[in-house]
């Protein structure tokens, strides 16, 4: 999460260009995809261990 906040202060200057903003999205977009993919784990083995409760 944190460097998905770095990286959305780097896309929000003005200054930043159009090579960074390019790269910067990517990364982005690689975070987002490993945290959807660890969110998508955890709620699946939550959805697991409560099933066992009942």
């Amino acid at each position: 999460m944190k460097e998905l906040e770095q990286i959305v202060s780097k896309l929000q200057n003005p200054n930043c260009d159009v090579d960074e903003l390019c790269s910067l999205t990517a990364k982005a977009i690689e975070l987002l995809n490993f945290c959807k993919a660890k969110l998508t784990k955890v709620d699946e083995d939550l959805v697991k261990l409560l099933e066992n409760i009942e």
